[in-house]
């Protein structure tokens, strides 16, 4: 079933909420596996958020243009002995997205023309 352009799932406005309140925080980067822990103590869930399910939500967050992510550096990897993350940031657009989210008189679907149809 297509979703209608702007319409986020719960998933996805937990990723945005979380990804603002980590950049309120200092850091305006995020990577899958923080955002999953972050969300749990927000929501008080028992569980992590699935890997193939926040995957999924990050990609088609992105592809909306409400997130930006890049590549560590290598040497950031290195030093730490492990694969690089990729690192995720909610851009304007997202933040715009999500305080109309969370406002029942704006639609949100004017802010995200592009990605959101495609799903």
């Amino acid at each position: 079933m297509r979703r209608k352009p702007g319409v986020f799932l719960p998933i996805e406005l937990s990723i945005l909420g979380a990804g603002i309140d980590v950049a309120r925080r200092g850091d305006p980067e995020f990577h899958g596996y923080a955002i999953a822990k972050d969300i749990r103590e927000r929501e008080e869930a028992r569980r992590l958020t699935a890997h193939g399910t926040l995957y999924r939500a990050l990609d088609r967050l992105e592809s909306a243009g409400v997130l930006n992510s890049r590549l560590e550096e290598a040497e950031v990897a290195a030093a730490e002995n492990r694969p690089r993350r990729r690192l995720y940031r909610v851009t304007a657009l997202g933040e715009q997205a999500y305080s109309d989210s969370r406002s029942p008189a704006i639609a949100p679907r004017r802010h995200l023309q592009k990605g959101m149809a495609q799903t």
